[in-house]
């Protein structure tokens, strides 16, 4: 299964090029069809744009995720908004996203936006990046308006720190190069969209990484005690020796069970409950890892945030964190560049914990590098960081 997210900015044609993806690999129910179709023509936007505002507006405000499925690969599309005040639902989207299309009208080139998405995409680490040129039916099927978009989106995405970019010219609205090959661009030997998205190799986390296995609940049955949880990274087998974060007790593991029945390893992202040797104080939010391979452990964090509410963020405001499993009170100790956080704005923060916390940088894992911060009073979501990033292109970040 791939999970992937669009980007671009206003007008690119995003919902357009995902109803071409939906209609053409016949994702798309004959009554949905249907009820989109205006004298028989299906306008493709409307596929995904399901709010009756952003249906008025011709416009995408929310996250519009979609499932569908061909032959090779089952997806989850998370369709992102393009104006620069939904940032926020770009980094939602893009969160747990292991694809990242970026769409660039062939008429504009790279815009403003255009880069602010691709710095998005880079903070998230997100492992593929896909440039779109669309609307190539609107530049004469030029490759040299393809070429010249290309070249300038590479250099941006190289100093950006993005590893790859797979370059691919479109016309969603003709559907060329989106399912079905382009007999107008003979000039370009590359995949179609949908090729590229069923071939891509979808890794998760890096090989090898050290396992990370959160609490979520502890299950009593007389004497017996088992914990359960998702493992975020890593696997876990029946003997090994692990450590219990933050108390740092050390223990082995006695036993695993997945869909209760006991079995010798879990890997990530499983489901299951762990046994251990001894009778520990073990509660929701605490880590479990390896003994040799402990994550990193304090109560100072330094990350990159993007500011998710109308409230703004300070210096010195009290908020709870939440990670993994585990929730503490945190204290604002710094803002960089203007000094506080305004709806959708990315800047880097320094964070204080009441009690310490246990993770890793977030270019090492997406999950145990990752939080939101949490307004006490009620319950809302403020702002999602990732540790130990640093925000390219904010007024604090390192030339």
């Amino acid at each position: 299964m791939l999970r992937w997210a669009t980007a671009g900015s206003v007008d690119d044609g995003k919902s357009t090029l995902v109803g071409r993806l939906l209609h053409d690999s016949k994702s798309v129910l004959a009554d949905q069809l249907e009820s989109v179709s205006r004298q028989g023509t299906p306008d493709l936007a409307l596929l995904t744009d399901g709010l009756r505002a952003e249906r008025e507006q011709g416009i995408t405000i929310d996250v519009a995720y979609r499932y569908f499925a061909t032959p090779r690969r089952r997806f989850i599309l998370a369709d992102t908004p393009g104006h620069v005040q939904y940032t926020r639902n770009m980094v939602t989207g893009a969160s747990t996203a292991e694809l990242t299309v970026i769409l660039v009208d062939a008429r504009k080139g790279v815009l403003d936006q255009t880069r602010r998405h691709a710095a998005v995409a880079a903070l998230l680490r997100v492992p593929h990046v896909v440039l779109a040129v669309n609307k190539m039916d609107l530049a004469g099927y030029e490759e040299s308006v393809f070429a010249e978009i290309a070249a300038e989106f590479g250099r941006l995405a190289a100093g950006l720190g993005i590893p790859q970019v797979t370059a691919i010219p479109i016309s969603a609205l003709a559907g060329d190069n989106v399912v079905e090959p382009s007999t107008r661009m003979d000039w370009y030997g590359g995949p179609t969209v949908l090729a590229h998205l069923e071939q891509v190799p979808v890794a998760g986390e890096a090989a090898g990484a050290p396992a990370r296995f959160p609490v979520q609940y502890v299950i009593r049955s007389g004497d017996l005690r088992l914990y359960a949880g998702q493992l975020a990274v890593g696997e876990l087998r029946t003997g090994d020796r692990v450590t219990v974060l933050p108390s740092g007790r050390t223990t082995t593991v006695t036993g695993i069970d997945l869909l209760g029945a006991p079995a010798e390893r879990i890997g990530a992202p499983q489901s299951g409950a762990l046994r251990l040797a001894d009778d520990l104080d073990v509660s929701r939010g605490d880590l479990v890892v390896p003994a040799d391979a402990p994550p990193t452990v304090t109560r100072d964090i330094t990350a990159a945030v993007c500011h998710l509410h109308e409230k703004p963020l300070r210096p010195g405001d009290h908020v709870l964190l939440r990670h993994t499993t585990r929730t503490v009170r945190a204290m604002v100790r710094r803002i960089g560049g203007a000094g506080r956080l305004d709806l959708n704005d990315i800047a880097q923060i320094d964070l204080r914990t009441a009690e310490p916390l246990a993770f890793d940088p977030y270019r090492h894992s997406r999950r145990t590098g990752s939080f939101v911060l949490i307004d006490p009073a009620d319950g809302a979501t403020l702002t999602a960081g990732m540790i130990g990033t640093i925000a390219q292109g904010t007024p604090d970040a390192p030339a």
